[in-house]
């Protein structure tokens, strides 16, 4: 059974830095695309970075330069490092094995940016 577990959200201040985590277990992690996704409130879910097993990730325009993503496949861990946060990431960040809106995420971790 795939299992995707998401920690270190929050509350942090326009501006601030965040990194959140995930631990997967139940698959070949280091054989599998992983993403984080995103669900502001009211909003639909959005892609905004993709870690393949090889070579380089991608991001969403809205992140790109800000988020940077990390697999560590020794430990079945996917990290997103996030700077520069803005009112406008408020979210909850799901962990994902594989993309699109199909794919198996975890149960999700709120991060608030907020003065």
């Amino acid at each position: 059974e795939v299992r995707l577990v998401e920690f270190g959200g929050g509350l942090v201040q326009p501006g601030g830095s965040l990194r959140l985590s995930c631990v997967g277990s139940g698959f070949t992690f280091s054989a599998n695309t992983m993403s984080w996704l995103r669900q502001a409130p009211g909003k639909g879910l959005e892609e905004v970075a993709v870690a393949y097993s090889m070579g380089n990730p991608t991001y969403s325009d809205s992140v790109k330069g800000r988020f940077t993503v990390f697999r560590h496949n020794l430990n079945n861990t996917l990290s997103l490092q996030m700077k520069n946060l803005q009112p406008e990431d408020t979210a909850v960040y799901y962990c994902a094995k594989g993309i699109g809106p199909f794919a198996s995420r975890g149960q999700g971790t709120q991060v608030t940016v907020s003065s």
